[in-house]
């Protein structure tokens, strides 16, 4: 069995994310849940946050590992000698933009082939977007994300209420 990467800025991780991982799990001998240092990107926590954060929602995993990268994806393959990078796959909006990036990953790494996987039907609503914005606004999160990140993401939001 190959070696998967799953990719994400996990900004920040939710049970969504945790159900393609474990899935992945089940189906790949080793899974590398690549946590994306991009500062392009305009994330709530920072890269180390971020990648605390998912080691702590994975540990109990065995076959998973987490990385943090920089760079682009089809270079992570190489360096890490995967076959095969994860992604999910929400809703049919999600499809046209993952379908654009795996031919792009392919092209640039012919090594690179995408899996898409679909999470629980609970989570099929669900994304870091979605979360920051209910907890901005002191909604409800519990049961969304791990209690370890529901923690930390409302204590990033009592901060920037000072």
């Amino acid at each position: 069995m190959p070696v998967a990467l799953y990719p994400g800025s996990f900004d920040p991780i939710t049970n969504g994310h945790i159900d393609i991982a474990l899935r992945a799990s089940n189906i790949f001998l080793k899974v590398i849940v690549v946590v994306a240092d991009n500062p392009q990107k305009n994330c709530l926590f920072t890269i180390d946050e971020r990648l605390d954060m998912v080691q702590e929602s994975l540990k109990q995993i065995k076959n998973i590992e987490v990385i943090r990268f920089k760079g682009l994806i089809a270079e992570c393959v190489d360096k890490y000698e995967a076959s095969v990078i994860i992604r999910g796959l929400r809703a049919l909006s999600d499809f046209d933009y993952e379908f654009q990036m795996a031919f792009t990953n392919r092209e640039l790494n012919s090594r690179a082939d995408t899996v898409f996987l679909m999470p629980s039907v609970e989570y099929t609503y669900l994304s870091s977007t979605m979360i920051r914005q209910i907890a901005q606004l002191g909604g409800e999160v519990r049961g969304l994300l791990p209690d370890c990140v529901r923690k930390k993401l409302l204590e990033k939001y009592e901060q920037s209420k000072k």
